[in-house]
């Protein structure tokens, strides 16, 4: 699991729990009603703004946010720095007994299309386009979350106002106002809670997974398209090098000198 995603977590929820707790019974803040609306209001709701399958297929993706190994750009530039200056040395069909020993998918799809003969426009349309659709997809997810963010806090509104009309009904019996008041406040506090604490810090880690996937995929990209041209594996690694930070250049510098 991602360490930052997992002290997200247990610092955000485990602080308004026990900030509960210190307040009073916990019980006080559970309420099947509240939950009822805040919950089928915001998925029905969403239901209606996407399609049933891409409702389904986000909660796949969620996963990315828990479990999701990133490829190393350190690790990435000195190993296609390699090939480029293989494919000097020994020609770019020297490897295709290598390809079942590369674990990027992409790359191995870049370099098999080299090894197949395919011009540089080709290589590069082909692989663009694929980054394209990728980066579709992940913006559905984030954006299918960003609006569940929305619905959530709209839909508790929508549950005080039933707990207040509720309330106001019964004013001239005051020992049955306390439910329809806790409905009331619990289902703004539910969609309140997991609009800024679930959906939007969701909807925020997978634009930042998109954004570092589609660097490495672009520099991938970059790389093939260099190996296929046949360019000095020096220049290979200053252009890939463009892609990153300087401080993170030292460090795959550092590593490609030792290698």
């Amino acid at each position: 699991m991602d360490i930052a995603t997992l002290v997200g977590i247990l610092v955000s929820f485990g602080l308004v729990i026990v900030s509960i707790l210190m307040g009073g019974e916990g019980t006080w803040f559970v309420s099947a009603p509240s939950l009822m609306i805040v919950g089928g209001g915001t998925m029905g709701a969403t239901l209606l703004a996407y399609p049933l399958v891409d409702v389904l297929g986000v909660f796949k993706v969620a996963k990315n946010v828990f479990m999701h190994k990133s490829q190393v750009v350190s690790e990435l530039i000195p190993l296609i720095s390699e090939f480029a200056k293989k494919a000097r040395q020994e020609g770019i069909l020297s490897f295709e007994s290598q390809l079942g020993d590369i674990e990027d998918p992409f790359l191995v799809q870049g370099i098999q299309m080299a090894i197949d003969g395919m011009e540089s426009s080709a290589i590069e349309d082909v692989m663009t386009t694929e980054i394209i659709y990728l980066e579709e997809r992940h913006r559905l997810g984030s954006e299918i979350f960003s609006t569940m963010g929305t619905f959530a806090p709209a839909v508790g509104m929508l549950g005080t106002i039933i707990g207040l009309v509720q309330m106001l009904m019964l004013m001239e019996d005051p020992s049955q106002i306390g439910a329809p008041m806790a409905l009331a406040l619990l289902t703004t506090f539910y969609g309140t809670l997991v609009a800024n604490l679930v959906f939007l810090p969701i909807a925020g880690k997978l634009k930042t997974r998109s954004k570092q996937e589609i660097l490495i995929k672009q520099m991938v990209l970059e790389g093939v398209i260099s190996i296929q041209s046949g360019d000095n594996h020096r220049i290979v690694e200053q252009k890939l090098k463009a892609f990153i930070a300087p401080r993170a250049r030292v460090a795959s510098g550092t590593q490609m000198a030792g290698a």
